[in-house]
Formats: structure tokens, sequence, C-alpha cells
């Protein structure tokens, strides 16, 4: 066998192969969990060395095969957790945006119920309620607007949420 340190026969390289493919295979198997990879990864490793073919040799080829396999696993395992952790965080957006869009469907739905029970009411319980939930008035606002006192307007408020309140507690 011919070597020189700038050139490595096919021949050597091999018997590299032939003689560290079971080693390399037992070592990223065992580090990797018995991964379904396990043999790219290898793959890997020996094409990854044989672009340093210039810098091989006999001595060193050996350390030089298991830091270059090393490092796959490392990569491999690197690139296997941030996957994991982009997907789950890909998961809790979904997860939060199906949440969004459900509780403004039940909103929207109690809204709705609410709003059916309003035009139920009677006259000014009607208009008071409407005009504080829907409109976003004050008492003080509804009170001048219908002039009526604000005591008045309380009451009415009080006496239809009261209605409100207990429809929407039989539907839920």
């Amino acid at each position: 066998m011919k070597d020189t340190s700038s050139h490595i026969t096919v021949q050597f390289l091999t018997e590299t192969y032939t003689t560290y493919r079971p080693l390399v295979f037992r070592y990223i198997y065992r580090k990797l969990n018995g991964c379904m990879e396990t043999e790219d990864l290898v793959q890997d490793a020996f094409l990854r060395l044989l672009e340093y073919r210039s810098m091989l040799r006999p001595e060193t080829i050996r350390s030089f095969l298991y830091t270059i396999v090393r490092n796959i696993v490392i990569d491999y395992l690197r690139h296997q957790y941030k996957k994991q952790e982009v997907l789950s965080s890909l998961q809790d957006e979904i997860s939060n945006s199906v949440c969004d869009i459900e509780n403004t469907i039940i909103a929207r739905d109690i809204r709705h119920l609410e709003l059916s029970v309003v035009n139920r009411l009677s006259g000014r319980n009607k208009v008071v309620y409407y005009k504080s939930h829907f409109e976003e008035k004050t008492v003080s606002e509804i009170a001048v607007e219908l002039n009526l006192s604000r005591r008045t307007v309380e009451g009415y408020l009080l006496s239809g949420r009261k209605v409100i309140r207990e429809y929407i507690k039989q539907c839920i």
C-alpha cells in the first residue's frame, strides 16, 4: 500500500470503509437510540471523510473519522431539537388560534342570544339596556337622552340585566 501525505489510494479508502463502517454504524445507532437515519448518517460521515482526503494519514484516520462522526451526530441532534421546538411552537400557535376562533364564535353566539332576549324586554327596559350594552353609553348619558332620573335608568338597567342573566344562565 502506497501512501503519501498528499495522496491516499483507493485501496486505502476501501479498507478504511470496510474496517470502520460497522464501528461507525454501531456508534451512531447507539447515540441516536436506534434512529432510522443511521445508515444515511454513516454514508454522510464517509463522504465527509473523502472531502478531507488530502489531509488523511493512516495514523490519524481513526480519530479524524470519529471526530467527523461525533460532529454529524451533534448536528443531527441539534437539527432534531430545533425541528421539535418549531413544531411545538406551531402547534401552540394553531391551538391558540383555534381557541381564539372558538371563543369569538361563542362570544358572538352569546351576544346574539343576548340581543334576542333584549328585543323581548318591555319598552324602557329594552331601550336602556340596549343603549348601555350595545351603544356603550353611561347611565348619566342615557338619563339625559331619555329625560329620566339616574336612579330610574339604574332600575331599568338592573331589571334588564337580571332577565338577561337568567336567560343566558339557562342556555349555558
